[in-house]
Formats: structure tokens, sequence, C-alpha cells
């Protein structure tokens, strides 16, 4: 698939856009990313979502929250109900849109935990979705601080949803927002950057400083994962993210990703995708043009 990047201007009354667009049935074979946050509300269709190295099946209503630079792409395969046109309804805006006091606020806690798992890509489905959907169609008719008071409603319906799921790994973005941030950035940054080569615990833990056993404790209660299990879905995002450009087989993917043994790759990769990664590649494959 082709990367493009997007620069959206917002226009000078504006500190956010909104639009409604009717869907083409058709196989998009672009992925864009951009430095806006994007709510993107899709309804009356089904295909296939790219978002990050997620790649999933949906059937509409579809609504989800992307962070900044994150890769996505929708492919439509067929229309819902045959009498009504499949419409998009999509936001582009910056978490700071009314200004970054807002975020600063004990109010805020909310959004900004919102914020920072939207760096990954989130789902909403159930109730959440009408709710939503409700407050969007009101959004595309208003402006003003009419229109902002609503955008802050949107907002909280997501942040307090109960029915929402992350959807691409931490390869494509790994953001904390408790007070310690900065120390796990900085363990973030080694294993970004040294990830195909060996990585002991050690090495690590001596980035804080901390010793090995209270790194371990640290890392887990912060990201809720353990550094082996950290650096192994690093290694697999890395991978899928080649896998998905097209221009690398399983083997080069396997050695490029930090794996010197393909049998221990593939039992990884299964691991964190759910599928081997022909399966994985079985599945990106785009539906046949109509």
């Amino acid at each position: 698939m082709q990367y493009i990047y997007e620069n959206f201007t917002f226009p000078p009354d504006q500190s956010f856009t909104i639009r409604s667009e009717f869907q083409e049935i058709k196989r998009y074979t672009v992925l864009r990313s951009h430095i806006n946050f994007e709510i993107a509300l899709l309804e009356n269709c089904s295909g296939k979502r790219f978002i990050g190295d997620h790649i999933e099946d949906f059937e509409g209503p579809e609504l989800v929250l992307l962070g900044s630079y994150l890769p996505h792409c929708w492919q439509y395969y067929t229309v819902l109900d045959p009498m009504v046109q499949p419409q998009a309804i999509v936001i582009h805006f910056f978490p700071d849109f009314l200004g970054r006091q807002l975020l600063e606020t004990p109010e805020a806690k909310q959004l900004n935990v919102l914020f920072d798992k939207a760096a990954k890509g989130l789902s909403f489905s159930g109730p959440t979705v009408a709710s939503a959907k409700m407050i969007m169609q009101q959004m595309l008719f208003s402006s003003g601080m009419t229109r902002a008071a609503q955008m802050l409603s949107l907002l909280d319906v997501l942040a307090k949803s109960e029915h929402c799921r992350v959807l691409s790994s931490p390869y494509y973005h790994a953001v904390n927002n408790s007070g310690d941030a900065q120390k796990i950035n900085k363990v973030f940054d080694h294993i970004f950057t040294n990830f195909k080569q060996e990585i002991t615990l050690k090495t690590v833990a001596d980035i804080l400083p901390m010793s090995p056993a209270a790194f371990c404790r640290f890392f887990k209660a912060r990201t809720n994962r353990t550094l082996i299990d950290f650096i192994k879905e690093v290694r697999i995002g890395h991978a899928a993210k080649l896998l998905l450009e097209g221009n690398h087989n399983v083997t080069e993917a396997c050695y490029l990703s930090g794996y010197n043994n393909i049998s221990n790759f593939n039992k990884h990769f299964k691991e964190v995708k759910g599928l081997s990664p022909r399966e994985f590649m079985k599945q990106y494959e785009t539906a046949p043009e109509k």
C-alpha cells in the first residue's frame, strides 16, 4: 500500500472542521496520515479497516477516533441497504482546539486519557455510536460556540464510553500520560531504536537507572505488560508493517525485525496478531474489483 501524508488547513473562523460525504464502494489502496486527530463515522457499508498495523473486517455503523500520524484506510465492499447511499461524517481537530489551558484543568483528565489512547486508534460500538451520531449530525448544521460546545459534548461521550477498544500495536505509537511518562519514553526510545538487535533487561534498566527487579515492577505497573512482551509487540508490529508495505516476504520481515529464527518469529507473530504471517498477508489482500 502507498502512504500519503495529508495537510489540512482550517478556515480562519474555525478551530476544527466537520464534513459529510458520500462513500464510493471501491477498493482504496492508499494509507493516509496527518497531524490532525480524526473522528470518523461510517454508515451503511461494510468492508475492511486498516489502522496502523491493525486489519479487520467491519460492518457499519463504524465509529473511530485516530491520533496524529496514524496511517489509516477503509475499503468498502458492499452497501447494507441498497436504497440508502453510504455516508461518512469526518471531523479533523487538534486536542487543544479550545486552548491548551482547557486540557490542564482537572475536568479534562478523562479527555487527556482519551487522546493518549487515540494514538493507537480507538473503535467504538454499542450505545456510544448512537450518542455520537446524534451529536455529529447536529454539528453539521451549527456553527460558532454552539458547534464548539457540541464538539466538547462529543468528546465527553467518547471519553466516558465503556464500549471502545484499542486497534493498533505499540510500534506505531506508545504514549503514556502518567507522571513517569518521561522515564517510560526514554525506555520506548531505546527499544524503538534498537529492537532489531539484542536488548537485555540490564541495559534497559540502566537507562533510568534502576535495578533489574525494580525496573520490571515499574515497567509492568506503567504499561501493563512485561519488557519481553513489549519488545515482542514492537518487533511483530514492525514485521507487520513490512508485510503490509508489500516489499518484503515473511523471511525478510523476520530478520529485519530482530529475529534470527523463523520458527520463533512465526510463534510470536501468531501470539501477537492471532494469525500466522502468511495468514496475516492473506487477510490483507483486497477484495476483487466489481
